[in-house]
């Protein structure tokens, strides 16, 4: 993932806003992640970052539309993203960092997929991080072209949004074919 990382050592009291337009920072993220995605109107994110007593409030928005396959069809499907999050990235205690240059165990320079991490133990913020968990988190698990999409037929693979295939259709679990022939009387 592209570095973005910011000083909290260096915010302002009035905390700062800081604006992520670098279309990489999606595409490299998606890549690297090997996502079936991709981006159809341009992602944005904007993010304020607030120094607090005992840590700081992040806050921001995601903006943008993606296309991810459908989960009955696999056509594409889009996903608008319209996100609003806040977050409270808490200061570790003094103790808990070692000596300048290391790293406590939990929080690895390496990590990745860590959004606060520490150099020379000086706190930074990986904005990088955050918007692609917030995109993550944004995006419909079960994503659909369409409410009423029927999806692919489970024998030929025809995609039956197009047309009906010429599949026999009815299967009838083997366990209840004894019912098949069953006729109810009404007294």
């Amino acid at each position: 993932m592209q570095n973005y990382r910011i000083s909290l050592n260096d915010l302002p009291p009035e905390g700062r806003e800081f604006h992520l337009d670098d279309q990489a920072i999606w595409q490299n993220s998606i890549k690297e992640f090997g996502m079936d995605c991709r981006v159809t109107k341009p992602l944005s994110a904007s993010i304020y970052v607030l120094p607090t007593e005992g840590g700081w409030l992040v806050r921001g928005t995601l903006t943008g539309e993606v296309a991810l396959p459908c989960s009955r069809c696999a056509e594409d499907a889009p996903a608008v993203v319209n996100s609003r999050f806040e977050d409270f990235e808490e200061q570790p205690e003094s103790d808990e960092l070692d000596s300048p240059g290391v790293h406590t165990p939990a929080m690895p320079e390496e990590d990745t997929a860590s959004r606060l991490v520490f150099v020379n133990n000086a706190p930074m913020l990986d904005l990088a991080a955050i918007c692609w968990e917030e995109l993550m988190l944004a995006l419909p698990v079960t994503p659909l072209c369409n409410t009423t999409c029927k999806g692919l037929c489970p024998n030929c693979g025809t995609n039956l949004n197009e047309g009906l295939c010429a599949c026999e259709h009815e299967e009838v679990d083997p366990r209840m074919a004894v019912l098949r022939g069953l006729t109810l009387h009404k007294n």
